[in-house]
């Protein structure tokens, strides 16, 4: 991986999940909830709604958007399991926490005079999640519902933090996220965000 200069950068855009915060295993509240059902049904349950949740988390741009979402979701666990939960049960078994060495490197590009934003393929809930973590305070820009690989999350952030393509770098763990950046025309450096912010010189 090539180092990139940090004086030729004035903005860093950060992918959400996977490159700053990961779910909580939320089996073990599932269970709670379900008592009648078996670990491993409930483990399959949940993979086919993550699997629904992840190609289809940039419809929920709105409120209500993100509360048929949470419906449809809810709706192929069920359909899977066999059970009944509602949406705000199943919602609520979930939480999310910091990947390791996040709210560090963060510091250490804000230190380097860097603008921060977050660019993902989340739901607007993200605001309140980058909350719960304690990390809003590092981004001037959030944009949720990105729909990465499109390059218009990219492009909206660096619109907010009012920067060009050409002094931006784009931070992400996944294939959906170099895509964006270079169709935004932006650098980019794969997750994890601690060893990406050690290759800036």
């Amino acid at each position: 991986m090539g180092r990139i200069d940090a004086a030729s950068l004035d903005a860093v855009t950060i992918d959400g999940y996977g490159t700053l915060l990961t779910v909580v295993d939320p089996v073990p509240s599932l269970e709670e909830l379900l008592p009648s059902h078996d670990r491993e049904s409930i483990e399959h349950a949940f993979r086919a709604e993550t699997a629904y949740y992840q190609e289809h988390a940039s419809e929920g741009g709105t409120t209500q958007e993100l509360a048929l979402l949470h419906e449809r979701s809810v709706a192929v666990f069920n359909d899977a399991l066999g059970s009944e939960l509602s949406p705000s049960a199943y919602v609520g078994a979930f939480d999310f926490e910091l990947l390791p060495g996040v709210r560090e490197a963060l510091d250490a590009l804000r230190a380097r005079g860097l603008s921060l934003a977050v660019v993902a393929n989340w739901d607007i809930s993200l605001h309140e999640r980058l909350e719960r973590v304690a990390i809003a305070q590092f981004f001037s820009a959030v944009v949720p519902a990105a729909s990465k690989p499109a390059p218009d999350g990219i492009h909206r952030a660096l619109e907010l933090l009012r920067v060009d393509a050409d002094r931006a770098l784009h931070i992400g763990d996944s294939e959906s996220d170099e895509r964006a950046a270079r169709a935004a025309g932006v650098r980019f450096l794969p997750a994890p965000l601690t060893n990406a912010v050690a290759t800036l010189a």
